[in-house]
């Protein structure tokens, strides 16, 4: 099997067709369990880093927003609040299973007005050239198989001067720090999937998912080489997670 026609799976190597089959077993097995299992894994830190990337992507009233990958709904829903009722937010996943989640969530809370759901991949976004204001994309785009087509997708539908937020877990920058990280990663987070959601494998796999994404520089230039400007990155928590952001050229 050639490069071109193979991708990783963790840290196997395997078919694109059996990545993206793969990856949907993996969400349809923790979609219900899987806020419960962002809070353990990461201390509760999550929401602190979807608190930064709301700070950041400083919406206003009335604009247009797309949430791609964004599964159980937490971001779209602070970013509803955010565009106000002139606004709208699409909230955006490939699984059916985590669509579902997020979809029932948002409606308990009466979130509705200003929201829809659509189940799209990322790497062929069914909207029209220059739709949003804003595309986030919050610890998704390591699942997607083709990353560079996804960037370009999201590029597509942004507006002129658009931006394009990408919160993705990352390298940390300190050594001793990493060492540690990879055996918590490894020798934690399983057992944790297994005791709390019955299922150690998709956390095994989304340990190895996160070692295998691209760091902080070489995914800045995978979004430069999508066609975003000013493309930049924030460390957070010493770069467990980065926060890119980059914007669409005014014509």
């Amino acid at each position: 099997m050639s490069d071109t026609d193979s991708t990783d799976f963790g840290f196997e190597r395997v078919s694109r067709a059996a990545k993206a089959a793969r990856v949907a077993q993996v969400f349809d097995s923790v979609a219900a369990r899987y806020d419960l299992m962002n809070d353990l894994m990461s201390g509760g830190l999550h929401r602190l880093w979807k608190k930064a990337a709301l700070t950041l992507a400083a919406v206003r009233p009335g604009q247009q927003v797309l949430d791609v990958a964004g599964g159980t709904g937490d971001l779209a829903a602070a970013l509803a609040e955010q565009v106000g009722a002139k606004g709208r937010v699409v909230l955006a996943d490939i699984n059916a299973a985590m669509l579902g989640v997020g979809r029932d969530r948002l409606l308990d809370r009466g979130l509705a007005a200003n929201l829809s759901w659509v189940q799209a991949d990322a790497e062929q976004l069914p909207f029209a050239d220059d739709s949003f204001d804003l595309v986030t994309i919050a610890f998704g785009l390591r699942n997607v198989t083709d990353k560079d087509r996804a960037l370009v997708a999201m590029r597509r539908v942004l507006k002129p001067g658009g931006r394009l937020l990408v919160l993705e877990f990352s390298q940390p920058t300190n050594p001793l720090f990493a060492k540690l990280y990879d055996q918590y990663s490894f020798q934690v987070l399983p057992r944790l999937g297994r005791l709390v959601a019955g299922d150690a494998a998709s956390y095994r796999y989304l340990a190895e998912s996160i070692r295998m994404h691209p760091d902080q520089e070489k995914l800045r230039d995978m979004m430069a080489a999508a066609g975003l400007d000013d493309c930049h990155y924030h460390n957070l928590t010493g770069g467990i997670v980065a926060l890119h952001i980059g914007a669409k050229p005014r014509r």
